[in-house]
């Protein structure tokens, strides 16, 4: 297995590298910035410059891979048509080339409350519409797929359960990035996990479950 991860110096994508590598896992991360990706990211990482709106480097960076992690994702920004460009676009970049070439598994970084076209976030640039035709693109392709979408996103970690439920069952909530990361590699190696959608927040006192269970139990 090799990993190709994108937007692998985003918050939640340096997680996903660092977690691959803590695996033994070879793994690919595909950057805007070589600089910045070498500050970040563990030491070993095979790093190559491209974006997602740039086709010719997607080819170039998935070449010899068999799965892919996509954490990129829009900031909301002054820029409006950020999201469009980045989640859908973007998204249907990727997804065209690991279909061309025989990718086994794309994971989806996407995000709770997309089906919510009155949600707050969706004042910036439809961030939440485009996430969804994204995904949609990605359903509809034919790629082997999971795809997560987390509650609010905390860059400290804790020792909380992860409740995983299917698409638009859950509505609130918040979830550490490193569980993210952790949600995405072990969709892996998980066979319930292809061809789904995942909701994922944490909560304490509840019981953990193994990310085996966790899948398994969405329909």
């Amino acid at each position: 297995m090799k990993v190709l991860v994108i937007g692998a110096t985003g918050e939640t994508g340096k997680r996903v590298v660092n977690t691959l590598t803590d695996r033994q896992i070879a793994v690919r991360a595909l950057v805007r910035n070589y600089d910045s990706a070498k500050a970040v990211l563990p030491p070993g990482t095979e790093i190559m410059v491209g974006d997602l709106l740039e086709p010719e480097t997607i080819k170039a960076a998935i070449a010899g891979c068999t799965v892919v992690i996509n954490a990129a994702g829009a900031r909301p920004s002054a820029d409006l048509t950020g999201p469009f460009k980045v989640d859908y676009l973007g998204t249907r970049n990727l997804v065209d080339i690991a279909k061309a070439n025989g990718i086994e598994q794309l994971v989806l970084v996407s995000s709770l409350c997309v089906s919510n076209l009155f949600h707050p976030l969706n004042l910036f640039g439809l961030i939440l519409v485009w996430k969804q035709w994204g995904e949609n693109y990605l359903r509809q392709s034919g790629v082997p797929y999971t795809i997560v979408r987390p509650g609010g996103l905390k860059n400290e970690d804790n020792d909380n359960a992860i409740v995983m439920a299917g698409a638009d069952t859950l509505f609130d909530g918040s979830i550490p990035r490193q569980k993210v990361a952790e949600a995405c590699v072990e969709s892996l190696f998980s066979p319930s996990a292809k061809n789904k959608i995942v909701e994922i927040v944490s909560k304490p006192d509840i019981p953990v479950q193994s990310f085996d269970e966790l899948f398994a139990m969405v329909r």
